[in-house]
């Protein structure tokens, strides 16, 4: 091995480390301040805790509602990404196997409308649903994050129709098989690497989203887990040490979701950049 080629690696060593030092350093912080008394946190935010004190987790589970902010994440999120998942892979095999102008001008459109910032449309959007009565309801979020996500997973998914072999819909027609069991028994399953990324990508966005979830929902029986937190931060006092412990709760299921899923999503991601 070269001279060079040992400067390289050294020098692309230490960027790395440098990268995941500035990376890890907010969530150590995070944790430090997590396990302090308020007053402690203000004063000397970088410092190491005195003596390790788990009061303000459960002062943070109770008083952010957990149970009922973890309830509310996860059926908004099992739902948008069905939802998704049903509407992106429907509607990319329709664009694919019925091809026309208009199906062109369909897909042409999707793909641009993936350019335009949410921050753009905040408030014709509140406007608009805040008049029809639609804001306020876990299911109106749903509706909500299924027109938000629908753009990328149809283009994504239209793709891997593509690949799809006709000859293999061709023969299970041929054994009398309708167009909708050809899709669901023949066409989805071939398409599991693209729906495992998709719902994988779309649950990580979903569960973590703030913005969204904070114009729609105003009851407090609503809440999901990041809005739950920002709640703690009032207009004259912020309780900083469980805030600090009410993020570390919140992403813990998501943290648990992304290592149990990693793999799978590597592997959608690499087949994907293939096709």
């Amino acid at each position: 091995m070269t001279l060079v080629q040992n400067t390289r690696k050294t020098v692309l060593f230490l960027l790395l480390s440098v990268m995941f030092v500035l990376y890890i350093v907010p969530f150590l912080l995070i944790l430090l301040n997590s396990s302090k008394e308020r007053l402690n946190v203000i004063s000397s935010p970088l410092s190491l805790p005195a003596q390790f004190n788990l009061d303000s987790y459960i002062n943070a589970f109770r008083e952010m509602n957990f149970l009922s902010g973890f309830a509310n994440s996860l059926l908004i999120t099992v739902v948008s990404v069905v939802l998704i998942i049903v509407f992106s892979s429907t509607l990319a095999y329709y664009l694919v196997r019925w091809k026309s102008r208009t199906n062109n001008v369909i897909l042409l459109t999707l793909v641009a409308s993936m350019i335009v910032p949410f921050q753009a449309l905040m408030i014709p959007f509140v406007t608009i649903y805040g008049g029809l009565n639609m804001l306020n309801s876990p299911w109106s979020l749903c509706f909500f994050y299924l027109g938000f996500g629908v753009s990328l997973a149809t283009f994504m998914y239209h793709g891997f129709v593509k690949g799809v072999p006709k000859d293999l819909e061709q023969a299970a027609f041929v054994d009398g098989a309708t167009r909708l069991q050809v899709f669901t028994r023949v066409v989805f399953p071939i398409l599991a690497p693209v729906t495992t990324t998709i719902a994988i990508l779309d649950v990580l966005w979903i569960w973590n989203d703030f913005l969204l979830p904070s114009l729609v929902l105003v009851s407090q029986d609503h809440r999901t887990l990041p809005l739950s937190t920002f709640y703690f931060f009032g207009t004259y006092t912020s309780n900083y040490n469980e805030a600090m412990a009410a993020l570390v709760l919140s992403i813990i299921p998501i943290i648990a979701f992304y290592l149990a899923m990693q793999k799978k999503i590597i592997n959608g991601v690499m087949e994907g950049a293939v096709k």
